[in-house]
């Protein structure tokens, strides 16, 4: 029970980061469909950053490991903004379709990390072709072990920092009222002197740190290795529906990440579990479970549900 609850956080956590990332950029009026392959360049960046950042479990103190934890971060979050500008420019600028753009990045973010990984691996040592990264020392940095039973990774508490930021900047702010008015009428917040160029950039480029986060927190949820031509198993579109689900608010975000989150960790722990272990059922089974009740879960709540209403119409000055 210990174990699913750790893992339950962990993936809960994930998805809330992405979700989340996903809300600020529907907001601002551009569907964001490349959260995937956002997530994989914020997991190669933070990876990157844990294989040759020098460290050592046994002599590190409180202050070193969080300037690991900092650097890891950081470098995540700079991934992932970078390659959300992608769908920046291209949506915003050259008025793109979202949802094609958004696609093109998915396939593009995983071909690219394995194409990065294993150029890296071969200049190091010639006969290594492969597209893993080992951080088995440094993953160690941010996380806390309580008596040996129970293990909380820091970035659950980073996303549960960033779930108030989050609804706060959104609805308590300036900031947030400008995003949402762009996501719902632009004409009508461009007539009263609101750039929506700069708050969709905003809106994109919020969804690129955010996405960047849960990629780095997604690989160091339960392993030392990352094989990167299998991206992040679709965590990108769960988000999706995780933030759909959620009704774009990070509140209810926050509660139907939990409840994905739950299902997803079955499919780690579910041995450890006597009466799941004891039903016999594959374990291939309890893998899917998290995306069969996202297709159930938006079956029956989709048509209630109410999306920005200028998200993916390319916003055109001059039209009123």
């Amino acid at each position: 029970m210990v174990l699913l609850i750790q893992y339950t956080l962990i993936f809960a956590a994930v998805l809330l980061l992405v979700a989340l990332g996903g809300c600020f950029s529907e907001h601002s009026g551009v569907i964001n469909i490349g959260l995937e392959g956002i997530m994989v360049m914020g997991a190669l960046g933070g990876a990157l950053v844990m294989r040759f950042l020098p460290y050592n479990p046994d002599t590190a103190n409180l202050l070193t490991n969080l300037g690991v934890f900092a650097c890891v971060a950081l470098a995540s979050i700079a991934a992932g903004m970078i390659y959300s500008l992608l769908l920046a420019v291209a949506c915003i600028n050259f008025k793109a379709d979202q949802t094609i753009v958004g696609t093109a990045m998915n396939l593009l973010g995983t071909a690219l990390a394995t194409v990065i990984v294993k150029s890296m691996n071969t200049a190091i040592n010639p006969d290594d072709h492969s597209s893993e990264i080992q951080y088995i020392n440094a993953k160690k940095a941010f996380l806390s072990d309580f008596g040996g039973k129970f293990e909380l990774n820091w970035f659950v508490i980073l996303a549960i920092i960033l779930l108030v930021i989050a609804t706060i900047l959104l609805y308590k702010t300036r900031f947030g009222l400008r995003l949402r008015a762009c996501g719902e009428h632009p004409q009508a917040a461009d007539s009263v002197g609101i750039n929506v160029y700069k708050m969709r950039y905003a809106g994109v480029l919020i969804s690129g740190f955010l996405g960047g986060l849960g990629g780095i927190t997604y690989i160091t949820a339960g392993v030392s290795v990352w094989k990167f031509e299998n991206g992040v198993a679709g965590f990108g579109f769960l988000a999706l529906a995780v933030m759909i689900f959620g009704a774009w608010h990070p509140v209810r975000i926050a509660g139907a990440a939990v409840l994905f989150g739950l299902f997803r960790a079955l499919g780690n722990v579910y041995n450890g579990i006597p009466l799941l272990a004891n039903m016999g059922i594959p374990s291939a089974v309890y893998n899917m479970l998290p995306y069969i009740v996202s297709l159930i879960v938006l079956a029956f709540t989709s048509k209630n549900s109410r999306a920005p209403k200028a998200e993916g119409i390319p916003y055109d000055k001059g039209q009123r």
